[in-house]
């Protein structure tokens, strides 16, 4: 009979546009969470018999949540530099716990925080996965998620490094007086003959004991100077300190002549140190061919411009830094910095298949396709924001206006109902 057909079609009505409601609830009430999702509901009939005839049989509607997985919402500035949003389609890979055997869990809530023993844990509870950096800056991947350990900061502190790079800007006088004497390599460095100018950096060893090393320069002729580096002959084993000596050659434009200076002076300097801690070849970044972004001859006085050195002692954590590709890097008090991770990125073909997880998170499914491993930039991913996070992506005055409707489209499926009974009725007292 038609009228229990439009009976059942005016409940599954009510099925449909109760689920279509709580997906505004849902919705509604997330509005402020990060990196939230928001879902929508898909109507779809439901037919009993396609083929028209006499008699029509109502087959009623169903609803289906559709998650808006893919659609990004907007990045809002804050105050912490470990809240991290994503301009583009990845996610953050996280695990449940600190273990490796935790289940792996995908989030856009970048809320970061480092918990009590120094992990990087969203609100959700996750833990962030990243991949830890050697010395050189490298790590190991396989695209698989096998290589990467929780992002944890502690313990960072009382690291030593070793000085690799030496870089110095400095102009020497042009119109300078040529020393006319004798001159052999070590003059400058054991006192017999004054520098027309020199300047004085600090390096440091493997154990972060910090030590002079001098570069002097006087000049010989025309666009000739001759240079020493030396330390303390007490603090080096080199005779008399000196570690490096020769020509430093210029154009007639002031800039620096490479090819007829020394390469002593511009290459690597190894450093043997009297205390017997451990040294690394310092790379001496003094200028260019015909450049002049290094030594230059000019007329104006003799001066050091710019310098820089690295290495020292990391002392305590004072903050922590990630670039827009990934790199989280500790910042110590002393004002150094080191990379220590490497965050990855993950895609999917179909975000919006993705399965959720309590804690505003998701797992792989059949929808989602596999999940690709790749650095942020990489595979479509976007780049990582520091000090910002991803509002929910729900259109609030939207999901009023569907709440109306839905209500409204509920009260009108109830209508049926008692419409339809009331018809029954009439049908039960014919028989009377």
């Amino acid at each position: 009979m038609s009228l229990y057909s439009a009976l059942y079609a005016g409940v599954s009505g009510l099925g449909a546009q109760s689920s279509a409601m709580a997906t505004v609830a849902d919705n509604i009430t997330n509005i402020n969470t990060v990196g939230y999702k928001g879902a929508e509901a898909d109507f779809r009939t439901l037919v009993t018999d396609g083929r028209l005839k006499s008699s029509y049989s109502a087959g009623g509607v169903a609803a289906a949540p559709r998650a808006m997985i893919s659609k990004q919402g907007l990045l809002q500035a804050s105050s912490s530099q470990t809240d991290l949003g994503i301009d583009g389609g990845g996610f953050f890979v996280t695990r449940a716990g600190s273990g490796a055997d935790s289940g792996i869990a995908f989030t856009r809530a970048g809320a970061f925080r480092p918990d009590e023993q120094g992990y990087l844990r969203n609100t959700g509870g996750y833990f962030l996965q990243g991949w830890r950096l050697d010395s050189t800056g490298g790590y190991t991947s396989t695209g698989g998620v096998s290589e990467l350990e929780p992002v944890r900061l502690s313990g960072l502190t009382g690291t030593a490094a070793a000085t690799t790079r030496l870089t110095a800007r400095a102009n020497l006088q042009s119109t300078q007086e040529p020393f006319t004497g004798a001159y052999a390599a070590g003059d400058m460095a054991t006192g017999a003959l004054e520098p027309h100018f020199s300047r004085t950096f600090e390096i440091f060893d493997a154990q972060g004991g910090g030590h002079q090393v001098t570069m002097g320069f006087v000049k010989t002729g025309p666009n000739q100077w001759v240079s020493e580096i030396y330390g303390d002959p007490a603090d080096v084993t080199a005779a008399n300190g000196l570690l490096a000596s020769g020509n430093i050659a210029f154009n007639p434009d002031g800039s620096l002549d490479l090819a007829n200076s020394s390469p002593a002076l511009f290459g690597t300097l190894n450093v043997s140190w009297a205390n017997q801690a451990g040294s690394s070849p310092i790379n001496l970044n003094l200028g260019s061919q015909d450049g002049l972004d290094g030594l230059t001859q000019f007329g104006s006085a003799s001066a050091l411009i710019a310098s820089s050195t690295d290495g020292g002692m990391l002392n305590n954590l004072v903050s922590v830094e990630v670039s827009k590709d990934g790199i989280v890097s500790a910042v110590f008090d002393d004002g150094t910095s080191r990379p220590v991770f490497q965050l990855p990125m993950a895609t999917f073909a179909n975000p919006d298949g993705l399965s959720c997880l309590p804690g505003n998170a998701y797992t792989v499914s059949q929808q989602s396709g596999n999940v690709a491993i790749g650095r942020p930039g990489e595979l479509g991913s976007g780049n990582i924001s520091a000090g910002t996070l991803e509002a929910s992506n729900v259109d609030l005055a939207q999901e009023f206006t569907n709440m109306i409707r839905f209500q409204r489209a509920y009260s009108a499926s109830s209508k049926i109902i008692t419409t339809v009974d009331d018809m029954l009725q009439e049908v039960s007292a014919l028989k009377r």
